[in-house]
């Protein structure tokens, strides 16, 4: 049988993710977007509108 476990490689360290990896994840800025969209649309209509 074929030895899986892998003893001899080292575990990095965990690297520090800080906001860029936050705001590059897609559920984020599809929320993001929807909001910047509404408050341009409420934007426009109080400027054009009334």
């Amino acid at each position: 049988m074929l030895d899986t476990t892998q003893s001899d490689t080292v575990v990095p360290p965990q690297e520090r993710r800080g906001c860029l990896f936050a705001l590059s994840q897609p559920p984020l800025m599809i929320f993001l977007a929807v909001i910047g969209c509404l408050l341009l649309m409420a934007s426009l209509h109080d400027l054009l509108m009334l």
